[in-house]
């Protein structure tokens, strides 16, 4: 049994941080980017601003700064992540949403912003990996900022 646990790390050392990073990227990302989408649809009909008002009713924001906002980052961050740019600082502010979403608007979804939460806190720690326009852009200024030396 020992024998097979020593290969089974073996083998799961060897998955690089590139594969990791980007699935992390663009799952975590296409979550967010879906949601900005739903709530851009529903500007229209008046869905959007209802569910700020109604339903989320975050504190010290009003329903429409908040929306706003919301809108606003979960349209842009995730693009951020999918390119690979500015990674760090999209993932630390999807972080922050992501906690802001789980005290004041689901505080029983520990389990689903639990996952993100991982997946930014990755982002953050270990940056984007070597497929990435950070890598391209910010290596010559600290060659391991942005991917795992």
């Amino acid at each position: 049994m020992t024998a097979l646990l020593h290969r089974l790390d073996s083998l799961l050392a060897q998955i690089p941080h590139e594969v990791l990073a980007l699935l992390a990227r663009l799952s975590v990302g296409t979550i967010f980017l879906r949601s900005g989408l739903l709530k851009l649809d529903g500007w229209a009909g008046g869905t959007t601003l209802a569910l700020f008002r109604e339903e989320y009713m975050l504190p010290l924001l009003s329903p429409e700064l908040a929306s706003y906002l919301a809108t606003g980052a979960e349209l842009s961050l995730p693009i951020l992540l999918f390119l690979g740019l500015f990674t760090r600082p999209a993932a630390l502010a999807l972080l922050g949403m992501t906690l802001v979403i789980e005290i004041f608007v689901y505080p029983n979804a520990f389990d689903t912003h639990g996952v993100w939460a991982v997946a930014l806190l990755y982002l953050a720690k270990f940056g984007p990996g070597r497929l990435a326009l950070d890598r391209l852009l910010f290596t010559s200024a600290a060659p391991s900022a942005y991917g795992r030396a």
